[in-house]
């Protein structure tokens, strides 16, 4: 009986230990930039999902928003403005007054001090929906963004017939200064394109989505990704995205349809990742599944990824057991949880795979949530929870440990006057530096676009 109570007692202590507080925070800025009126076509500011919308050079933050055209009808009916922050705060730095787009500008940052913006300019009269667009790249220098900005227009693989529902990833490996753009083409592939350290587009390709496996026909041979988080680093590309097909069991089609009489109803329940070890090959790996929630009909949604030092690949994902809708009549034994985790891959294999938070039925649950990596390579993840007996809304802060047991420290809750529950960040995706500072730029409940600016400090 003692020795079982010792054992007890170095489980405790260890667990203790494995949730310790690690840094301490400091909330530097909360700002506001401007507010957003829904445009009514299907996107908003929030819309490019796995991309980012902030990126900082040294001491300068850049972000990218909206502004929705009176009197022009969707879907094309907005046009894209540029901000900057400096030691005296926001400014808008410019708007577009010649294109419209449907969907918000992701961007993208060097070392060197070029910004970029990815743009999906309409090529065609208002009012038309899913009518052709010609992708492009603005290049701003840092230093002076308000000077002329270059239009740099990637190379495809033939034509491509482009549109305003783009899905579109932008990535850019901050030191070298190469970059590469993913927009898809309907429900079969999409297309890319890679710009290397030389300003030439020096390759691109199509990216096949997986094969289809259903027991079910379905409508398409392959199962469309979408929304991914993509990171391009020495020329090697890693993508992370989630399946957005028509529902694919037709008894739970037909149910759904039953009680919604609505035939829009997508999947989004089987995460997957491929990679390319040399994008200039045009070769990238077989996909390979890393979550799934098919059984149960649940959801699934990819939040970031990141290379570590040593190679090995951290994702991060946002997971509902159940569909509600298919609850009672289902899986009426099957509890309801919520969670935020995260896997870590080596060479395609999920070596590790853990919770940053669970939340279940009456529980607080966590909501989206992404990496932050500083200088010294240690990784936090900023995440959203809501819920609970207390209905609370907040955000909060966790390291993951690099090494072998990847444990998950205590989380620090922030004290923001504001929490956002929708949020990009300045990341290493987009090209920005790792960084103790935190740049958070999103959208509230009443449709404000707001800055919270977080500095991250070792304990």
């Amino acid at each position: 009986m003692k020795k079982y109570l010792f054992f007890l007692i170095l489980l405790l202590v260890f667990s203790a230990c494995s949730q310790r507080e690690t840094f301490k925070v400091k909330i530097e800025a909360e700002e506001s930039l401007y507010t957003y009126e829904p445009a009514n076509n299907g996107a908003g500011p929030m819309w490019t999902h796995g991309n980012t919308c902030i990126v900082r050079y040294k001491d300068k933050v850049f972000a990218s928003g909206l502004e929705t055209l009176k009197d022009v009808k969707p879907l094309s009916n907005t046009r894209w403005l540029l901000f900057e922050r400096n030691e005296k705060g926001w400014n808008l730095l410019l708007a577009d007054t010649i294109d419209r787009t449907r969907e918000p500008c992701p961007m993208g940052v060097t070392q060197a001090g070029s910004v970029f913006l990815s743009v999906n300019p309409a090529r065609y009269e208002q009012g038309v929906m899913y009518g052709p667009t010609e992708p492009q790249i603005l290049q701003f220098d840092a230093q002076q963004p308000g000077n002329p900005y270059k239009i740099l227009k990637p190379v495809w693989d033939g034509n491509p017939p482009f549109n305003d529902h783009s899905y579109r990833s932008f990535a850019v490996d901050g030191n070298s200064g190469e970059l590469i753009l993913f927009q898809n083409i309907g429900y079969t592939h999409a297309e890319w394109s890679f710009m290397d350290n030389k300003g030439k587009w020096s390759a691109r390709g199509k990216l096949i989505w997986p094969k289809a496996d259903y027991k079910d026909p379905t409508e398409h041979d392959v199962i469309r990704v979408c929304y991914p988080a993509v990171q391009l680093k020495d020329k090697k590309v890693y993508f992370l995205g989630v399946s957005d097909i028509i529902e694919p069991n037709k008894v739970w089609r037909d149910y759904k349809f039953e009680k919604t009489k609505k035939k829009w109803d997508y999947d989004f329940r089987r995460l997957f990742f491929t990679w390319s070890k040399d994008i200039t090959t045009g070769k990238f790996e077989d996909w390979v599944e890393i979550a799934s929630r098919e059984k149960t009909g649940g959801r699934i949604f990819p939040a970031d990824l990141w290379e570590a030092p040593d190679g090995l690949i951290y994702v991060l994902w946002h997971e509902r057991a159940l569909d509600e809708r298919l609850h009672k009549d289902f899986f009426p034994e099957k509890k309801q949880s919520e969670s935020l985790n995260f896997a870590v891959i080596k060479d395609g294999k999920v070596i590790s795979k853990k919770s940053v938070m669970t939340g279940k039925e009456g529980e607080a649950l966590p909501g989206k949530g992404r990496f932050q990596v500083t200088k010294d390579n240690r990784l936090f993840v900023f995440y959203y929870v809501h819920g609970g007996p207390k209905e609370i809304k907040e955000n909060r802060l966790v390291e993951i440990s690099l090494e072998k047991d990847h444990a998950v420290s205590k989380p620090v809750k922030l004290k923001v006057n504001r929490p956002l529950s929708n949020f990009y960040t300045a990341n290493i995706r987009a090209g920005s530096a790792p960084s103790s500072i935190l740049d958070v730029y999103g959208k509230d409940e009443k449709n404000e676009m707001r800055y919270i600016q977080i500095k991250i400090m070792p304990q």
